[in-house]
């Protein structure tokens, strides 16, 4: 059998949950050969649904596990009471080995808590950032945190620029990737406690490629490669983007029906149109890695359908070949001596 990176999916985890995971799972192992999947959840209704699909037998495996862990639990409770939850089963997949990667639309307070306390943090690294990928001019940027860390350190903050600059080269392919930290003005006076105290450590870093302040309003021309704040301001700018996006996109189809002339003009653009509008579908990136653990965690959105869950298993074949735990470690190691 062909050697495989192998991705352990909570079936279980979202709101389309088990449809469209499982769909988005089959997507992946039909689109790739060299990914396994791994679906933990009620056996009954998984396989209700494997059956649907024509698939390499050998690139999917079902383990079952009886408890799902809700969106409102809370989730350090969650995850100490619920082993045989979809979620806790594929942590521990990823914790003993056999799993190279996890993905989940489930409860990103249980996926946060159990990535840090099953998975486990590389050694070093402060706090473990959610970073996903959000559409620019340019291609796309890493927005670094999202959502695991509120109350984040400037020390943590430094450690966040290293990882993302380590995952959008060697992932993303982005050569020396610029490094801006999220500000009010491009000033360096400008800004917070935070963002004050933060913006000498960087600039005085030797390892990544430290451009300055970013203002929000220059994020989505491509001005950084690699976008540092703490996860309060970095999931305001996720959810902005989302609805903005959500809207322009809304606005732009009503338009083109409004009159004979414009409809016509929308079937001669509309291939055109369709691929512009493609590059910010936020599904299009995959989930949000959790960088800085023994493992690959990856969240996706609690509504993801199946083309997020199969870009977040295509994701982790990349993170896994490219090594990119053992590149975060040795930053990291840099950085202690």
């Amino acid at each position: 059998m062909a050697e495989f990176v192998n991705v352990a999916v909570d079936a279980m985890g979202g709101d389309n949950a088990p449809v469209e995971i499982v769909k988005g799972a089959i997507d992946a192992v039909n689109e790739s050969s060299h990914v396994k999947v791994y679906l933990t959840g009620q056996e009954v209704l998984i396989n209700s649904e494997l059956a649907k699909y024509t698939y390499n037998k050998e690139q999917v495996e079902v383990v079952p596990a009886s408890e799902v862990i809700e969106t409102a639990e809370p989730p350090v409770m969650a995850i100490r009471k619920k082993k045989d939850s979809s979620i806790v089963k594929a942590l521990y997949l990823v914790k003993d080995g056999t799993c190279d990667a996890y993905v989940s639309a489930g409860s990103t307070g249980a996926t946060l808590v159990g990535g840090q306390v099953i998975v486990g943090r590389i050694k070093g690294v402060e706090r473990p950032p959610l970073a996903p990928l959000i559409p620019t001019a340019d291609g796309c940027a890493l927005l670094i945190d999202c959502g695991a860390n509120v109350d984040a350190r400037p020390s943590h903050l430094v450690q966040f620029a290293k990882m993302g600059s380590v995952y959008m080269e060697s992932v993303m392919g982005v050569k020396n990737p610029k490094v801006g930290i999220v500000n009010i003005g491009a000033e360096e006076e400008k800004g917070n406690a935070l963002v004050k105290e933060t913006y000498p450590l960087l600039k005085n870093c030797p390892d990544i490629n430290f451009i300055g302040s970013i203002e929000a309003r220059d994020i989505p021309s491509g001005q950084a490669d690699v976008i540092v704040c703490e996860a309060f301001v970095g999931n305001v700018i996720l959810k902005m983007y989302e609805g903005v996006g959500g809207t322009l996109i809304k606005k732009v189809k009503e338009g083109m029906m409004t009159s004979l002339r414009s409809k016509i003009g929308a079937l001669l653009v509309k291939p055109a149109l369709k691929q512009t509008l493609k590059a910010f579908d936020l599904e299009q990136y995959g989930g949000a890695p959790m960088l800085g653990l023994n493992g690959l965690v990856v969240k996706t959105h609690g509504s993801s359908s199946a083309i997020e869950i199969k870009n977040s298993i295509l994701q982790c074949i990349t993170f896994t070949e490219q090594n990119i735990n053992q590149k975060i470690k040795e930053k990291i190691t840099m950085e202690e001596n």
